[in-house]
């Protein structure tokens, strides 16, 4: 009898450590960008989707790509991060600089997500891109991906602006609306939360084209829909870059965490593409972004083969240094 007893007490406590472990949940972080964009809106949604998975997902908002890549590699706590397809390019390139080549060696692409096009904002007058000649421009904070797609807009198209102003976009759209700044840029997945919640008709704003032959030689054409802001009347032509879900290039517990979210998110896209921001709808996790190769952390968790082959300074970003030495050529 003595010996039962003690048999069903161990296996009620081997019971209880399995739902433990179960139950234990792992803490991850995701940084995406302000508060009224699409990375922001993403990630609350990635939240909601992997709390009942018992992953809590810390969604931290930041100033875009740039810093987002950098507190990948080196910001505890944040195990991923969404940035722009063109600043990973720009990063994977800079071959001359140690610190960048260390940064896109860890930094792993988990998923490709979405196109995010380049909104330009300006006043009535402007009627395309080249119009922004000689006008005084809003074209992100700097250390973001808008800031650095303006910059590089700029430099492919030789199109001179008076001035370049280095706001966040909120800002940036208060001096619009004042008459301090001529036009904006905010690259981020239609519909933008800031631009279809924060201007109306009576602001006397348009959506301009971006239809310059050198710009859409590097960056891929797009359409912003008519009708997806309240205050467009027409489809609007523009340019777009791929949104990337990276994560660092973990290779112990984070490796296995960063895994089984990719499997989740895998497993319940079309919940997402259902309930989630509308851009879910067009997200394709198998769209072959040039030059880079899934996670094998991922990989591994969702069954794929392999495929064939082929030190920071404290208190600064090497990321935004190369990138504004380069541009400031």
């Amino acid at each position: 009898m003595k010996n039962a007893v003690c048999a069903y007490s161990v296996a009620f406590v081997v019971l209880l450590a399995g739902v433990g472990a179960a139950w234990a949940a792992e803490d991850m972080g995701l940084i995406t960008g302000g508060d009224k964009g699409t990375y922001y809106q993403f990630g609350l949604d990635l939240q909601k989707l992997v709390k009942p998975q018992g992953i809590n997902l810390t969604v931290h908002p930041s100033k875009g790509s740039v810093e987002n890549i950098f507190a990948v590699y080196q910001r505890p706590g944040v195990q991923m991060g969404i940035v722009q397809s063109d600043v990973l390019a720009f990063v994977a390139r800079l071959q001359s600089d140690p610190v960048l080549t260390r940064i896109a060696k860890k930094t792993k692409m988990v998923f490709p997500l979405y196109n995010e096009e380049i909104h330009l904002v300006g006043r009535k007058g402007i009627t395309d891109f080249d119009d922004l000649t000689g006008r005084k421009v809003a074209v992100g904070r700097e250390g973001s991906g808008t800031y650095l797609t303006s910059r590089l807009l700029f430099k492919l198209s030789e199109v001179v602006p008076a001035e370049m102003v280095y706001i966040d976009t909120s800002e940036a759209l208060a001096e619009l609306k004042a008459g301090r700044v001529d036009a904006m840029f905010y690259v981020a997945g239609y519909p933008v939360k800031l631009l279809k919640d924060d201007i109306t008709d009576k602001d006397g704003l348009v959506l301009v084209p971006i239809t310059n032959k050198s710009i859409l030689e590097f960056y891929p054409q797009a359409e912003v829909p008519v009708g997806v802001y309240p205050w467009q009347p027409t489809p609007v032509v523009t340019a777009a870059v791929k949104a990337v879900l990276v994560s660092f290039d973990f290779r112990r517990k984070d490796c296995d965490n960063v895994g089984r979210f990719g499997q989740i998110l895998s497993t319940h896209l079309d919940g997402l593409q259902k309930g989630g921001h509308p851009k879910w709808k067009v997200v394709d996790l198998n769209y072959p972004l040039r030059g880079w190769e899934q996670y094998d952390c991922v990989r591994k968790y969702l069954g794929k083969a392999a495929p064939a082959a082929a030190a920071p300074r404290p208190g600064q970003n090497p990321v935004f240094d190369a990138i504004r030495g380069v541009l400031d050529q």
